[in-house]
């Protein structure tokens, strides 16, 4: 184990090395959580359909990815794929959307279900067909419902990005490997990229209860 005084120095001299990889990081992080937001609303709403078709399409969609490690989801995209030729980049974010995408549409269909049925029927006899009616009455209390949950899907979204580092993808997990195998100073550089984690776990459960309180407040 590395001393104290070691960790510091080490933490604050490889901020640069790190900053690219802390950069990338984020970046996989936001856009596979925005394509899964999307995705999981998507086979959200074909699980809770009328249509027995898009409930079995749901339901093998969810039952594939939740039934398969993610690693082999994303060497799938990156290398089962390579006549696309599909960037590292975009093989794990869509990797990590997809993934994540089949956890999120159970928390929103969950949401969804759980608002009470009166309120659609309320919607229908004001004249709204029933999309208006999910769009303006159920999907905005199903979203402020479904908050928590999607805020710790995101921070697993978060933590899964490292298995980016599997296809070469240079970000923190990657960059902390590469700088302990250099160094021969693995333990002190896992623990440094521990630290940033932590750090963006804790900045993003901060910005999620901060929205929670804003949409607690406006109700």
């Amino acid at each position: 184990m590395p001393t104290f005084g070691h960790f510091i120095e080490t933490l604050l001299n490889s901020y640069p090395v790190f900053f690219e990889g802390l950069w990338l990081t984020i970046r996989v992080t936001f856009v596979s959580v925005l394509i899964a937001v999307f995705i999981g609303l998507f086979f959200a709403l074909f699980k809770i359909s009328q249509s027995k078709i898009l409930n079995w399409i749901a339901n093998i969609y969810i039952a594939v990815i939740r039934g398969t490690p993610l690693i082999v989801q994303i060497f799938i995209f990156y290398f089962g794929l390579t006549e696309f030729n599909i960037p590292k980049f975009w093989a794990a974010s869509i990797g990590l959307a997809l993934h994540n995408g089949a956890y999120i549409a159970e928390i929103f269909r969950g949401s969804i279900q759980s608002i009470d049925k009166g309120q659609m029927e309320a919607g229908r006899s004001l004249g709204m067909s029933h999309t208006l009616a999910m769009r303006r009455i159920i999907l905005p209390q199903a979203f402020r419902r479904a908050l928590p949950p999607l805020g710790n899907q995101f921070i697993i979204g978060l933590k899964d990005s490292s298995l980016a580092a599997f296809i070469a993808l240079p970000e923190l997990f990657s960059v902390a490997t590469t700088q302990g195998a250099r160094t021969f100073d693995e333990m002190t550089y896992l623990l440094i990229v521990a630290v940033y984690y932590l750090v963006l776990v804790l900045i993003f459960t901060l910005l999620v209860n901060l929205l929670e309180k804003r949409l607690s407040a406006s109700d």
